[in-house]
């Protein structure tokens, strides 16, 4: 293998791992956690809307609260599973 090859699979390499940090950054930003959240927040208003139900603005708060709990603890769940249960 010629150097030019290795140095080209290193910037590949090197590339990759700038995508998979961005992507890592993102998952973990409060700005996509707020993104969650306020979308949850606008879809469960609509259905409310469409539905008929009560106080739609109001009533939409928990389930959007509860969705956007349970984003939050997946990464811990996640974070317990790969240190307890997927043991390499």
């Amino acid at each position: 293998m010629s150097l030019e090859k290795i140095a080209e699979e290193i910037d590949q390499l090197k590339d990759r791992n700038k995508r998979v940090d961005i992507n890592k950054a993102w998952e973990t930003s409060k700005t996509r956690k707020a993104l969650i959240l306020m979308l949850t927040y606008i879809v469960v208003v609509i259905f409310f809307f469409v539905a008929h139900l009560p106080n739609p603005f109001i009533n939409a708060i928990v389930p959007s609260l509860g969705f956007f709990l349970s984003t939050l603890s997946v990464s811990v769940v996640k974070g317990w599973w790969m240190k307890n249960i997927y043991k390499n």
